[in-house]
């Protein structure tokens, strides 16, 4: 079968066609979508997203908006947004978008390095957080650690969000609560291991992993993979 011709989709545009599903995971193709109210930054990234080999970017918006009309027909794999939109902040249109589309991973692209946003992207759904200097080559790396379970983090943000649970006196007499197998996978991931490396490494299967996750979400009242690998961080 042929891989679909690339088609960008710019959010000014009024009408959005649909476009496919992925079919299953050995897609060849990982798809993404834009949110970024700078022009010259939003063509740059479509640009080379889509000279890239195995990516494609399916739509680009300048708003959160924009995104929320249009996203959710585009069934992307990953998303790259921006915090600071015109409207809409950027962290609203991932709690939203995470509702409405749960399966799309989300990546915070952005300039900002300020621990409470940061805290806030993840809390929301995000799955990991970049800075907008972070070189094109580390993007695209980061995106397929976001496909593979991974949480992309500068070790400078890991520290931050160290930081900033310390500050609101977030301490880890809750990893206590975990039990001994629920430790050890929250170790693997805080080891950067993706899901499938956790199952290997552990002799699990990838669904009690992913069980094993739920009961750490909820008993460390954490939202994300990167809030509870934050509280793991904390206590050492």
């Amino acid at each position: 079968m042929k891989p679909h011709s690339k088609r960008v989709i710019i959010g000014e545009l009024p009408n959005v066609p649909a476009v496919p599903a992925r079919p299953s995971q050995t897609h060849s193709i990982v798809r993404v979508a834009i949110v970024e109210d700078d022009e010259w930054l939003r063509s740059s990234l479509v640009s080379q997203i889509n000279g890239a080999a195995g990516f494609e970017c399916l739509g680009s918006f300048r708003s959160a908006e924009l995104a929320l009309q249009h996203i959710p027909a585009l069934k992307p794999d990953v998303v790259l947004m921006d915090i600071n939109l015109p409207g809409l902040d950027g962290v609203q249109c991932v709690r939203q978008l995470k509702e409405i589309c749960p399966k799309v991973q989300f990546l915070m692209l952005t300039v900002y390095e300020e621990s409470e946003r940061i805290f806030n992207s993840l809390q929301a759904g995000a799955r990991g957080y970049l800075l907008k200097r972070t070189a094109m080559e580390e993007l695209l790396n980061a995106i397929l650690q976001v496909m593979d379970g991974g949480t992309p983090l500068t070790d400078h943000i890991a520290r931050k969000i160290v930081h900033y649970f310390n500050q609101l006196g977030e301490r880890a007499s809750t990893l206590e609560s975990l039990s001994p197998r629920e430790t050890k996978v929250l170790e693997a991931l805080a080891r950067g291991f993706s899901y499938k490396e956790a199952a290997d490494s552990l002799t699990l299967s990838i669904n009690t992993i992913r069980m094993n996750v739920r009961h750490i979400y909820h008993k460390l009242h954490v939202h994300s993979r990167a809030e509870a690998v934050a509280k793991y961080l904390a206590r050492r």
